[in-house]
């Protein structure tokens, strides 16, 4: 059975979607069978990124309402990205439709069983959309960038992470630039980050261009991007690997 990471952020805009992506594409690179399950109902953004939107007929809602089997709702990813291990289950059109967490508990498990990895892209906020995300995973991962608001709300869903039973969490700063951070007053160093928000810090993602144009293109087709690299340290770490943190003076 795959385990289950859903991947949240306090506010719009940290880049939780990025990270999926390319996290998702970079563990399907290492050979790893991985299923991406967009959970914002009414504004998924998954299938565009991973070049199966013109192919959509199904939807997680069309699964929990009995209009199809899973499988015809779950989308091969191949044509974009050249892995032939790398599928979506794509979000409603409509929000109305987000699934019930007490059906993601109930579905997802038995997704997992045919995956390595599950990777749940959690809309951003603390609604309804958030804890139909959460319901089903066995580890969170909180992206935050490095300014105040964004630290502020990645601490509250924190809290919100505990409330749900989610003990194991960790943190990916995001668009992290080192010139830009040392000129910031409210932070000293990336500790002061870490205490904040409260969660252990597994990676600092670089601003690359290229992951936030496509990550799933930066991963495949630029793997010694800084981006692509950062990537796959924090894949490695989430496989339980050791790896070092990246200098930062060189992000």
């Amino acid at each position: 059975m795959g385990l289950v990471t859903v991947i949240t952020s306090g506010k719009g805009g940290a880049g939780k979607s990025t990270v999926s992506v390319g996290l998702g594409c970079t563990l399907a690179k290492n050979g790893k069978r991985v299923l991406l399950i967009d959970g914002d109902a009414g504004l998924r953004s998954l299938d565009a990124m991973l070049g199966v939107e013109q192919e959509l007929v199904f939807d997680i809602s069309d699964v929990v309402n009995g209009n199809c089997e899973p499988i015809k709702a779950i989308y091969s990813c191949r044509e974009y990205t050249g892995l032939d291990n790398l599928f979506l289950l794509p979000a409603p059109a409509a929000e109305k439709n987000t699934v019930h967490p007490d059906i993601m508990k109930q579905l997802v498990p038995i997704l997992s069983r045919y995956y390595d990895h599950v990777i749940i892209d959690c809309p951003a906020g603390i609604g309804k959309g958030f804890a139909s995300a959460v319901a089903a995973a066995d580890r969170a991962l909180i992206v935050s960038t490095p300014d105040h608001v964004c630290i502020r709300d990645s601490g509250k869903v924190h809290q919100m992470l505990d409330e749900h039973g989610i003990t194991q969490q960790r943190l990916v700063i995001n668009r992290f630039v080192y010139q830009n951070f040392r000129k910031m007053q409210q932070y000293q160093d990336i500790d002061s980050i870490i205490d904040e928000i409260g969660v252990r810090l597994i990676a600092i993602l670089p601003d690359d261009i290229g992951l936030q144009t496509s990550p799933a293109k930066a991963v495949v087709n630029q793997p010694r991007s800084s981006g692509a690299m950062a990537l796959q340290r924090l894949a490695a770490r989430l496989e339980g690997e050791s790896v070092p943190l990246f200098p930062l003076d060189r992000l």
